[in-house]
This record gives C-alpha cells, sequence and structure tokens, in this order.
C-alpha cells in the first residue's frame, strides 16, 4: 500500500485542534473524580446514572473531544480535505462540545431533565457543524495513497451520524419523559459511537500512521480494503435486527468483533516487525489498545466468562479506556509536540539553531511514565466491576494521576511551544 506524501502546508493554526487535545484529559479527570466520589455504586450496573455520567465524561469530554481535534489536524494533512473557516468551526465544535458534555453528564447526575433538554442541542450543533464542515472535501475523490485512510474516515464519521441521532432522540426521551425504546436505542447508540466512531476512526488512521511513524510494513491491501467495510456492515445488519429475537442481534455483533479483533492482531503482527528496536510510548500505547480490543472481543464471545451484571462494565472498561483511551494517547503523543514543532519551524526569522526539538517540546520519558500509570489505572480498572466496593475509588485514583499526568505532559509542551514563540515575536520587535 502505497503511502501518501503528507501535506503539512494545509494544516490549520495549531490553537484549533489544540484547544480539544488540552480539555480531553481534563473530563477523563472529572470522570476519576467522580468515580472517587461515587465509590462502588457507580459500577453496580451499566444502567445506574452514575455509570452514564461517567460513561459520558469518557466517551464525549476524552474519547470525542480528542479524537474531533485530530480530525481537525489529520483531514487535511493526510487526506487533503481543507476544512472551511476551520477557526471558526474549531470554536464552535469546541464550545459546544464542552459545554454539551458537561449538561449531559450532570443531567445523568443530577436525574434532571433540564440539563438533557440543554445538553442535547449542544452536542447535536458541536457534531453537526463538524460534519457538514468536513462532508464537502470527504465527498470528492481519494488522493493517491490514503484511499484506505479516507474510506475509513468516511464511514467512522457515518457512523457518528447514527450515534449523533440516536443520542439526540434518547436526550429528547429524557428531557421530555417521551415513550420510546430507551434500552433498546441505547445499546444501538453504543453500537454506533464506539464500534463505528471509535473503532473505525482508529482503523482508519491507523492504515497510515502506524507503517509511517512505527516503521511497519504497510497493511495488507485486503485489510485496509474489507474491514472497515465489513464492520460497518455489520453494524448495519445490527440495527436492522433491533427489532428480532437476540439470536438474529448476536450474529451481526460477533461479525462487528471479529472485524475489530481482526484488526488489532494484524496491527500486533506489524508492530512485531517494526524496524526500530526500542519502543517508544506511542508503541506502546497502541500494543496495549491492540491487547485490550482483543480481550474485549474475547469476552464478548465467551459470555460464561464473566457473569452480570459486571460483564458489560467490564466491557466498557476494555474498550473505552483500553482500546479507545490508549490508542487517543498514543496518538496525542506524536500529534502535539510536532503540531507545535511544525508551528514554530514555520515562523519566519526563526533561527533553526534555537528551535527546540520535538523531543525537547515532550521528552519520551516523560510520555512512558505516563503510559506505566496508565497501564497500573486500566488493570484496576478492569478488575473493579468484579469487586467494585473494593477497587472502585484506588481504580479513580489511579485513572485520575494517569489524566493528570497526560494534561501535565501536554501542557508541558505547549507552554515550552509559547516561550519559543514568545523569544521570536521579542527579536522581531528588537529588530
Amino acid at each position: 500500500m502505497i503511502q501518501r506524501v503528507l501535506s503539512f502546508d494545509d494544516a490549520p493554526p495549531p490553537s484549533g485542534p489544540l484547544r480539544f487535545f488540552l480539555t480531553a484529559p481534563l473530563f477523563a479527570i472529572a470522570a476519576a473524580a467522580a468515580l472517587s466520589w461515587y465509590g462502588g455504586a457507580a459500577l453496580a450496573s451499566r444502567w445506574s446514572m452514575s455509570t452514564l455520567a461517567l460513561t459520558h465524561m469518557l466517551t464525549l469530554g476524552f474519547l470525542a473531544m480528542a479524537m474531533c481535534g485530530a480530525l481537525l489536524q489529520i483531514l487535511p494533512v493526510v487526506a487533503g480535505v481543507l476544512i472551511p473557516r476551520a477557526a471558526l468551526t474549531a470554536a464552535v465544535a469546541h464550545m459546544a462540545l464542552t459545554a454539551g458534555t458537561t449538561l449531559l453528564a450532570c443531567g445523568f447526575a443530577l436525574a434532571q431533565p433540564l440539563l438533557f433538554r440543554l445538553g442535547g442541542p449542544l452536542l447535536g450543533l458541536a457534531f453537526c457543524w463538524l460534519l457538514a464542515a468536513a462532508a464537502p472535501g470527504l465527498l470528492r475523490g481519494m488522493p493517491e495513497g490514503a484511499a484506505a485512510t479516507v474510506a475509513g474516515i468516511r464511514l467512522a464519521l457515518l457512523s457518528l451520524a447514527a450515534a449523533v441521532v440516536l443520542g439526540i432522540a434518547l436526550a429528547a426521551g429524557l428531557g421530555w419523559s417521551l415513550r420510546l425504546p430507551l434500552l433498546k436505542l441505547t445499546d444501538l447508540h453504543a453500537a454506533w459511537g464506539l464500534l463505528g466512531w471509535v473503532g473505525l476512526l482508529v482503523m482508519g488512521v491507523a492504515f497510515q500512521v502506524i507503517p509511517m511513524f512505527q516503521s511497519t510494513p504497510p497493511y495488507p491491501r485486503w485489510a485496509s480494503r474489507w474491514l472497515p467495510l465489513a464492520l460497518w456492515l455489520a453494524l448495519a445488519a445490527w440495527t436492522m435486527a433491533a427489532g428480532w429475537p437476540g439470536a438474529a442481534q448476536r450474529v451481526p455483533a460477533m461479525l462487528a468483533a471479529l472485524a475489530l479483533a481482526g484488526f488489532a492482531l494484524l496491527t500486533l503482527n506489524l508492530l512485531r516487525q517494526r524496524k526500530r528496536v526500542r519502543a517508544d510510548a506511542t508503541t506502546l500505547f497502541w500494543r496495549l489498545a491492540q491487547a485490550s480490543m482483543v480481550l474485549c472481543a474475547v469476552v464478548y464471545a465467551a459470555p460464561w466468562m464473566v457473569d452480570e451484571p459486571a460483564r458489560p462494565l467490564l466491557l466498557g472498561m476494555l474498550f473505552i479506556v483500553g482500546f479507545g483511551s490508549s490508542a487517543v494517547s498514543g496518538m496525542l503523543y506524536k500529534i502535539v509536540p510536532f503540531l507545535l514543532w511544525y508551528d514554530l519551524q514555520s515562523r519566519p526569522r526563526m533561527d533553526r539553531k534555537t528551535l527546540p526539538g520535538i523531543k525537547a517540546l515532550l521528552p519520551d520519558r516523560a510520555a512512558e511514565q505516563q503510559f506505566w500509570l496508565h497501564l497500573a489505572a486500566l488493570a484496576l480498572l478492569v478488575a473493579a466491576p468484579l469487586a467494585p466496593q473494593l477497587l472502585a475509588r484506588p481504580a479513580a485514583a489511579a485513572f485520575g494521576l494517569s489524566s493528570l499526568r497526560l494534561w501535565l505532559n501536554l501542557m508541558r509542551a505547549w507552554l515550552a511551544h509559547r516561550r519559543a514563540a514568545a523569544l521570536v515575536n521579542s527579536a522581531l520587535v528588537a529588530a
């Protein structure tokens, strides 16, 4: 598979994606604080209001926040898709996503219908604005060398659209007490939001960044062409079978799990063949993400392994924190320092001798230390549904510490960028 030459000249101003990247860990910290407050009660059932509040802090506040920022950066650079009025799109989407997620999480925590009425439209605005901004460029022809990534992103955004429609319906049902099949809609919302939006976006981005930045062989053509489509069609079949008996829904659900597990195993095999001997933090995060996905698929395929009500909570921890958060964290450690470094390098009259390097902005050691904190937190979070009263608060403390360290690492890079930019500006004024 030919790799596309990245077009950094088309990248948006760094302030757009950065506001998403620096906000995302704050929601993870808030989720950890909420888990510490609720303790084992938050892990008693996937349907409890406290559990739903925590889930949306992580899925919307951390995963979606970081992924929207990444899309604003990746679409122009990798796919040649220019976002019209990128600064305005970033500002509106970030503001609406931040406010909407906060209102929705508080709505679950406080069981207050008014907050659902306010949060739902704001989240709809955030995602619909982003989808509308990206759609025209994505509907054009695929650039050479990025066809698999663009196809994966297209399917991911279609999945996001489905998740948004279902999510707005659920928020309306909770806000106005509408008579809707809430449990059935919730399952479909979770499937399209997690397996579709998160799974397909990680898959599509990996087709480009794993061979390029991890020095691995490219993904086989059959995998990059058919795995995303197979996953999306399985989700579509799952949706159409929503009103049928459980067995009819389980078949497409298993096919979706197999597609994701196949991608994870293939990625692990490629990472095993990487040319660089030493694994950096991004490599470690990618390995952890894929291992979590494989374990998640095994637990789903073998329901006898874990009893209810712990099983859906365990699956959620493995997918959201193990797969999603690990992959996103690994990408942040590549995107953020390079984004800041490139912005400095492109400034006029920048003295290349004094330009801080990418590793000076965000040292490998700091990123690796956060990885081990994340791994410890994941281990506790995965075990917590099996012994919630004993492990919920230790898991919350470990996850909060890991998320805080991620935020501090990203802030460290941003502040180093600010200092270097200030030196350039002062030199220009003096001249």
